[in-house]
């Protein structure tokens, strides 16, 4: 435990950052499973409404800080790949 006064609130912040970072990485997360669920169920017009939210909540964790640029561009590359493979396999 912090002795010090302002060792004490950085600690709280710390703990507070760190809970707002938890929400915001599970509410990435959540957007990514939906827009996979949509792709499990062959639903091409949800996924396709689905996929710039998804993008757009990715963005917001990278101007956060939360994840890098590098695993944001993979991880919007790889849902665009299977929504690419969904539109194939449906035609």
């Amino acid at each position: 435990m912090p002795i010090i006064k302002s060792a004490k609130k950085r600690e709280e912040i710390a703990i507070r950052n760190n809970m707002r970072n938890k929400a915001d990485r599970s509410e990435m997360a959540t957007a990514i499973k939906k827009f996979r669920v949509a792709i499990a169920d062959k639903n091409v017009e949800l996924a396709e409404k689905l996929l710039p939210e998804t993008f757009s909540i990715i963005d917001e964790e990278v101007s956060k800080g939360i994840i890098h640029k590098n695993k944001a561009n993979n991880k919007k590359a790889t849902l665009s790949v299977e929504l690419s493979k969904l539109k194939e396999e449906v035609k």
